[in-house]
């Protein structure tokens, strides 16, 4: 059953018809894995929506792209474009340009570009690109992630742009195009700010959201904010073998030592390991658990194997994620008829590195494991983990504010993100990078983001514009 939260007390006003805003941009389908059949074209339909839903934005804020469509819009100072940098300016009007941004600055980051429906659609309830308004919801691909997100703060800054209001110290927001495909445009969109010389004061992407945490004893919505994620890799085994007719086989083939590599590898988890994030996560459960558990979880935050014990009873596979390196088997393939020995075959890892491990350990531990010199180990692709930021600083005390403003009584606690977001190419730069978009999202609406039938509520759209109100007018000069 959804909560109800307390009342907002705003004397601010906000314009109306948040949900339809929402509504139209989730009509555009701009998935960016199917970027060979679509071309650019809903992307660009996208950005000029942006244009027509929030005209004060355009009209005071300056807008570059950084990349081919990556979005950077500055307030408050914007940064000069350099030569070389792939950039177009899209600003209408005079942009307000009073300082340059530096080590004060507030970059505020979100991804417009969604995961494919396909095959999925008679599944859905609404149809996914409808953007139907039903039942107190937005509903359709992106809803949620991450064009709500998106939405929600553009609507504040268009509130206080209406309001007269500037920020005391300069604000980017950036916008990516292909998050969802770990595409390259925020990490570029990093690196070019950096190179101006930009050094946030705070960075804050998706990541947590305001939710039910499923741990004993502690009952109640709570804002899970990300102060780190883990790394994240894509590994392939490889096998090579004797061809040959099936009906004389020469011992292990080549599926088979592969088979056997995944089986080993699913029989000897990583081991547990707790980050300082999960520790202070722990820390917070105690502070808001039921007298009965507060002692145990206040032990489970000195002691790993009880952690690991009290996030998985609670948490299943989720709870497990925050304390050891994960691992999913997710594609194998090998052979090319029933009645033939395989001469290759592989099998593709899903890898999740937790933070204080690294992908090079990782790959180490798999050949160990696999204990096989005929299994290859290629990494594909991967990425660190991430360092660990803050819960004990000023930024994370704006946060906590910040959201209080929009739920009223939620309490704001340290969260391991363990899925990839555009946020940890930034913490190179800054240890002051925050992962949380400020929506309610139910365990049954959680199920949707990747899933079917995705949604977003509509007073969570509307407290969510608080929550960014709240934040960019509490930023210290």
């Amino acid at each position: 059953m959804r909560p109800q939260f307390a009342a907002v007390v705003d004397s601010a006003t906000a314009r109306p018809g948040i949900e339809e805003r929402l509504a139209a941009l989730v009509r555009i389908p701009t998935v960016s894995a199917e970027w060979d059949v679509t071309g650019s074209r809903p992307f660009e339909d996208l950005i000029g929506l942006l244009a027509e839903l929030y005209p004060l934005v355009h009209e005071h804020l300056a807008c570059e792209r950084i990349g081919e469509l990556g979005l950077v819009y500055s307030w408050g100072g914007p940064p000069s474009a350099e030569p070389g940098v792939v950039s177009t300016s899209s600003t209408s009007g005079s942009p307000e340009s009073s300082a340059e941004p530096g080590v004060d600055a507030v970059v505020l980051m979100a991804h417009y570009d969604v995961v494919p429906v396909t095959g999925q659609e008679a599944e859905w309830t609404v149809p996914p690109f409808e953007g139907r308004i039903a039942d107190g919801y937005v509903w359709g691909r992106g809803a949620l992630d991450d064009k709500g997100a998106l939405c929600v703060l553009l609507e504040a800054v268009e509130n206080l742009l209406a309001e007269g209001w500037t920020p005391p110290r300069p604000v980017l927001l950036c916008f990516g195009p292909d998050e969802e495909v770990h595409g390259a445009t925020a990490k570029l969109i990093a690196q070019t700010l950096r190179d101006r010389g930009v050094r946030p004061w705070l960075v804050l992407d998706e990541g947590g959201a305001i939710t039910e945490v499923p741990f004993p004893g502690v009952s109640g919505a709570f804002a899970m904010v990300g102060l780190a994620e883990k790394g994240v890799m894509t590994v392939e085994l490889s096998a090579a073998g004797t061809g040959g007719h099936a009906s004389a086989p020469t011992g292990l083939t080549a599926v088979g030592r592969i088979a056997r590599a995944v089986a080993r590898l699913n029989r000897n988890p990583f081991d547990v390991r707790m980050p300082r994030t999960v520790v202070s996560l722990l820390a917070a459960l105690a502070e808001h658990a039921e007298p009965t558990y507060q002692r145990l979880w206040r032990l489970a935050a000195r002691n790993p194997r009880l952690a690991a014990r009290l996030l998985v009873a609670g948490g299943g596979a989720d709870g497990a994620a925050l304390v050891r390196t994960s691992l999913a088997p997710t594609m194998m393939a090998g052979g090319s008829s029933p009645n033939v020995l395989p001469s290759r075959a592989t099998a593709m890892l899903n890898i999740r590195v937790n933070v204080g491990e690294t992908t090079a350990g990782v790959v180490a531990r798999l050949q160990r494991v696999i204990a096989d010199p005929q299994v290859i180990v290629r990494v594909v692709e991967g990425d660190e983990p991430t360092p660990e930021s803050s819960s004990d600083n000023a930024q994370w005390a704006l946060l906590a504010a910040a959201v209080e403003a929009g739920y009223p009584g939620v309490a704001a606690i340290p969260y391991l993100t363990t899925a990839a977001t555009d946020g940890r190419h930034w913490h190179r730069f800054t240890p002051e990078v925050y992962r949380f978009m400020p929506l309610y999202v139910s365990t049954s609406d959680r199920a949707g983001i990747h899933g079917r039938d995705e949604r977003v509520a509509v007073d969570s759209l509307v407290r969510g514009e608080r929550v960014y109100r709240a934040l960019l007018q509490g930023l210290p000069e």
